[in-house]
């Protein structure tokens, strides 16, 4: 697939929600209801004592969806609570999330909330920094979002984060702004790949060729776990904010906005000055989120499409222009910022790290069609700095609480890597360090034989990890881990 490094600013001018902690479940567009169990609330359906409020469950079970429409089969899966869609779970922010994960399936699981600035004990990494939830188990998952945002939910278990994902277990984490921004609806894309045999069934799992390469590419999507395309219907003028999120095992690719007149208001899940995308196209590796505000074009114009770039476009969304036309609203402005976050990052003396990624699959450049060729370890295909990532092994560095680290990450192998820093969210800098990109990011794409540097404030003590968004390579080596103490 195509991919690249966030872009510059100088060339980007890119289901159902279950409330926790007010305890609420919530249809998309529809009116709260309390959630079975939960406390009496306030008139808004929000409960008086949101820290009394019992805590929220997801039951991870085998189940089946439809991945491809009628007459195709379905698909054996793993669902939460026996939903196809992947569930939205939605909190204002400063409320907590208070979330019991029971799982029915036959592999351990943890869920990493990738974006979540979060407590070290919660970040949801099984083998590091918990316990992997055995079959038959539950862990009980608390925490308070520092920040207001969009983030993923994805199983991540060292060595077996691939098939959970892989069998459909994804979800997001909305973090509401105290003062949202004026839209008419608030609308999530959570893209999902899966890999099907010409049954209908899962592709099996755990193939070297795979994690030694491009990852697990999927043969159908998904998004909201329905295939695509998902279509909104929409009074023309109507304003929405998209909540564009990539959860897929290994598939990136880029998206673009046709008919549309599409506005970033946040990336990775962090605010920024609002602007348009460069040729409306955005890259769009996994782990990547975007908040968009478009407004839907008039009746007389034709639909809006969100189209992934995978051979000739594959739209994952249709903007219809649907009933009479609504008022025209304000100029699209920014949503405001996280104001935990620091304001700048103090570079000269930063403390400075370089990180080399290699191994994988050799590619054969006299022969460009022939396949990738691997022959070593499986469970070690990937390293940082000559190991593969295991609990055990050493951190990559450590270092005193608010030191400001910058990271040169190298790519050394034959493919795209798509990295997550947890914990913490970082600056892409421009290659003199004379700058940065005027962004927050929590996971970007570094092509194959290129550095970059990011830089970030080390504010959050504990173990964290700099890891692979394609799972199988995290499940087969491509992770380390750091501390702040």
């Amino acid at each position: 697939m195509p991919s690249s490094l966030p872009p510059s600013r100088r060339a980007l001018l890119a289901g159902a929600a279950l409330s926790l902690a007010p305890g609420l479940v919530r249809a998309q567009g529809g009116a709260p209801r309390p959630a079975p169990g939960g406390p009496a609330g306030r008139p808004d359906g929000r409960p008086a004592d949101a820290g009394a409020a019992e805590a929220g469950r997801l039951t991870a079970a085998p189940g089946r969806a439809r991945i491809r429409p009628e007459p195709a089969p379905e698909t054996p899966v793993w669902t939460f609570d026996g939903r196809c869609a992947p569930p939205v779970l939605r909190i204002r922010h400063g409320e907590a999330v208070r979330l019991k994960l029971e799982n029915r399936t036959e592999r351990p699981l943890s869920l990493h909330w990738h974006g979540v600035r979060n407590r070290n004990a919660m970040d949801g990494v099984g083998g590091v920094t918990q316990a992997p939830v055995a079959p038959g188990a539950s862990f009980l998952y608390e925490f308070t979002p520092p920040d207001a945002g969009t983030s993923l939910i994805r199983p991540l278990v060292v060595g077996g984060s691939s098939e959970p994902a892989g069998r459909g277990l994804a979800g997001m984490l909305v973090v509401e702004e105290k003062t949202p921004p004026v839209v008419d609806r608030d609308v999530p894309l959570l893209l999902q790949d899966w890999r099907l045999e010409p049954d209908g069934t899962l592709a099996p799992f755990g193939q070297v060729a795979f994690a030694a390469s491009s990852g697990r590419l999927g043969n159908a999507l998904t998004v909201n776990g329905k295939p695509t395309p998902e279509t909104i219907e929409a009074a023309p003028g109507t304003r929405l904010r998209l909540r564009l999120a990539n959860a897929c095992n290994a598939r990136a690719t880029r998206i673009r906005f046709d008919g549309l007149k599409a506005w970033v208001a946040a990336v990775d899940g962090q605010p920024t000055d609002t602007f348009e995308p460069l040729r409306a196209t955005l890259p769009f590796p996994p782990g990547t989120r975007y908040d968009i505000l478009l407004d839907v074009p008039g009746a007389a114009e034709p639909a809006g499409s969100v189209v992934a770039l995978i051979g000739p476009g594959m739209p994952l969304a249709h903007i219809v222009a649907k009933g009479e036309p609504v008022a025209a609203r304000p100029a699209v402005a920014p949503i405001g910022e996280n104001k935990l976050l620091p304001p700048e990052i103090k570079l000269q003396n930063a403390f400075r790290r370089d990180i080399a990624i290699a191994g994988g699959a050799a590619l054969d450049k006299a022969k460009p069609e022939a396949a990738p060729t691997f022959s070593g370890d499986p469970s070690r295909i990937w390293t940082l700095n000559g190991a593969a990532g295991r609990p055990e092994n050493p951190p990559l560095f450590t270092v005193k609480r608010n030191t400001a680290v910058v990271l040169a990450l190298t790519n050394g192998t034959a493919f795209p890597q798509s990295l997550h820093l947890h914990g913490h969210v970082f600056r892409l800098l421009h290659p003199l360090d004379d700058g940065w990109e005027p962004y927050w990011l929590d996971t970007f794409q570094l092509l194959e034989g290129r550095t970059a540097r990011i830089a970030f404030l080390a504010d959050n003590p504990g173990r964290w990890l700099v890891s692979a968004t394609a799972l199988e390579r995290f499940d087969t080596g491509l992770w380390g881990w750091f501390e702040v103490t």
